[in-house]
Order: structure tokens, then sequence, then C-alpha cells
């Protein structure tokens, strides 16, 4: 089974969607779908509370993606846990090839690249703080990853429990990364198309991006 975690705050306008197009794989993969509202103060949470083909939690309050990440995975009941962005930027029938050399055995950590992909618009600040961030992972690690900060990641559920992982916020996609990597596992990038969000507001912010240095540099030279 694939379990396939979708962290969720404030997107009413399109967790719907998001949700229905991951279900919709379920003629094709056998998964199971982990939404986490992430202590939403818009209608996410309840244009999902009756649906009974989701296992659906919600945080009280925002703790953050990381922290929504790790209930999401505590209670997957897959071998292979994918992590996907509620907002639509992501296409869903990336999945099966996302988990494809997960199941063939060519690797245990499978990362949607954008950038090897097609992409259809990105902010500026995103390209820009994506590429900074993956360029030091890279340097820093003696490990080549184009799209540190990708919503669309993939890695064998026991792999993924075997990292030490603290951060609550979106610190997350360089601590899970690094310590990936420090602990020797390889990832392996494939292409996956993406489209800048078309509702909703961005939630990654500058303040962010420095966090996220700054645990960059915490996770790589931790003892």
């Amino acid at each position: 089974m694939i379990s396939v975690v979708v962290p969720c705050f404030n997107e009413a306008n399109t967790i719907v969607s998001a949700v229905d197009d991951i279900v919709a794989l379920c003629d094709r993969i056998d998964l199971e779908v982990i939404v986490i509202d992430d202590g939403s103060s818009d209608e996410s949470f309840s244009k999902l509370s009756e649906r009974r083909d989701i296992k659906l939690q919600r945080h009280n309050i925002n703790l953050g993606k990381g922290a929504a990440i790790a209930t999401g995975t505590a209670i997957a009941a897959g071998d292979i846990i994918v992590i996907h962005d509620a907002d639509l930027e992501y296409d869903a029938e990336a999945i099966p090839k996302l988990i494809e050399p997960i199941l063939t055995g060519k690797s245990d950590i499978v990362y949607g690249s954008r950038f090897k992909g097609e992409i259809d618009e990105m902010s500026f600040s995103h390209y820009a703080g994506n590429k900074v961030l993956s360029y030091f992972t890279s340097l820093l690690c003696g490990a080549s990853v184009s799209d540190m900060m990708t919503g669309q990641k993939a890695f064998r559920t026991n792999v993924f429990r075997s990292l030490h992982l603290e951060a609550r916020r979106f610190e997350f996609e360089v601590e899970v990364t690094v310590e990936a990597l420090r602990r020797g596992y390889s990832i392996l990038e494939v292409p996956i198309p993406y489209s800048r969000r078309k509702f909703g507001e961005a939630k990654i912010t500058w303040s962010d991006g420095i966090r996220t240095m700054l645990r960059l540099l915490e996770c790589r030279f931790a003892i």
C-alpha cells in the first residue's frame, strides 16, 4: 500500500480537488489518503469532514508543515509514504512515477524535481530561494539535489521513520534531506510538472527561508 500524506493549512479552495485527484488513482494503485488539517481557519476541514474515503485528522492550532507531516506519517499504514501538497501546484498523476523507483528497488527516496520537469510559472522569490537552498544542500552534503523544497517526495516507510526529524515548520524540507544524506541514503530525482498556485496565498515567506537556511547549517554540522 501507498500512503499519501497531504498537509493542509487554509486550502479550502483547492483541498477537495487535490484529494479527488489522489483518490482517482485508487483504480490503479493500492493507496490511502491521509489529510492533516493544520489548524485551518477556513473551511478546509469541514469540506472533508464527511468523507469516508480518506483518513482525516486535525490540529487544533497551526503547528506547521513539518508537524502536520509528522502526524500523518505516524498513522500511515503503507510501505511507501508520499508527501503531496494540497494547493494543486503539483499533479497527482505524477505519483505513480514518483513511487516506481522505490517499487523496483532503484532507490529508497525519490523527489519530484520541478526543475527537471515542466514549470508553468514560478515566483522569482520561490525560484531563487529554492535554488540557493538546493545549491548549499548539495555543496555541504556532497550530493546533487536540484529541488530540495519540492512538495512531492516519496520514501520507503521504514526509511522515513528511521530519520531523526524535529522541524515543525517549512524547515522540515531541508532537515529531511540533510538527515537522509547524512545517513548514507541517496535521493533519486524524477521530473514532474509544476503549475504556480491559482488560488489562495503562498505560505512560505522570506523569514521561512532564513530559518530553513539556519536549519540546514544546524543539521549538516550536528554531532
